[in-house]
């Protein structure tokens, strides 16, 4: 009990039997402010091979040690982010790579890399974007940090092909808040089948945006091949924690950004 709720009490004549003075519990920690809270999802399905597993990394490793980024981590209202980083693939395959970390500036950042330097590099099976967003939402209830927005980073090169429907799952990130940024890599057919006429590559498109993204200021990067994932990634980490206004679906048609090789 908080010394100021005792003198409170005790003045009001209620302090008058010693149980009420046994020591409270402790509380757990406030979470810790932040401009937003990141979360990194990596596919790394049977689709990706060891080589472009080792892509996406770098790419992400390279973004938090790319100054555009530190600017716009630096330039929110509090100035600090919170990230973590895990890689996907079945429904209940989530491996978390790289903890929660406060990121403010150039050494954070570092940090935040370098730990992505050293992560393991596993492939496994199938592609369960339902189980990432799933997970996710697990590491947003751990209650560390408290930012102004939730975004989820996932990234990849096929469909949903196991563990829950999409929908359902993406419909509760909805109502939670959280918003889904989509960043598909046009490299091969989808492993789950198009869903219409066209090529993968276009079916991949439209069922990232279609499907996927979601929430207020949803956007989706397109990277034409893993060759493009570096460039990819690093602007839209930048759009991802400044913010930007320009990927909102208020008119219902979410902003595509195209990034060739």
């Amino acid at each position: 009990m908080q010394r100021r709720q005792l003198l409170r009490l005790s003045g009001a004549g209620v302090l008058c039997a010693p149980a009420i003075l046994r020591p409270a519990r402790a509380a757990s920690p406030a979470p810790e402010p932040v401009d937003v809270e990141l979360i990194l999802a990596v596919d790394v399905s049977r689709s990706i091979d060891a080589q472009e597993h080792e892509t996406q990394m770098r790419g992400y490793a390279a973004a938090f040690r790319d100054p555009e980024v530190i600017r716009s981590i630096k330039g929110g209202g509090i100035g600090a982010i919170s990230c973590t980083l895990f890689t996907w693939s079945d429904s209940d395959s989530q491996e978390d790579l790289v903890p929660w970390m406060r990121i403010s500036d150039e050494g954070s950042a570092e940090r935040f890399a370098a730990a992505i330097d050293a992560a393991p590099r596993r492939t496994w099976s199938y592609t369960s974007i339902s189980g990432a967003m799933e997970h996710a939402m697990r590491l947003y209830g751990q209650g560390l940090y408290e930012g102004t927005r939730r975004v989820l980073d996932i990234s990849g090169d096929g469909m949903n092909n196991s563990g829950r429907r999409l929908d359902g799952v993406r419909g509760r990130m909805l109502e939670e808040g959280i918003v889904t940024n989509g960043l598909a890599v046009l490299d091969r057919s989808p492993s789950g089948g198009s869903r219409g006429p066209g090529d993968g590559a276009a079916a991949l498109e439209d069922y990232y945006r279609e499907e996927v993204i979601g929430g207020l200021g949803a956007f989706l990067v397109v990277a034409e091949g893993f060759e493009a994932f570096d460039r990819a990634v690093r602007r839209k980490i930048a759009r991802e924690i400044a913010g930007m206004e320009a990927g909102t679906r208020f008119a219902g048609t979410p902003v595509v950004d195209r990034v060739s090789g």
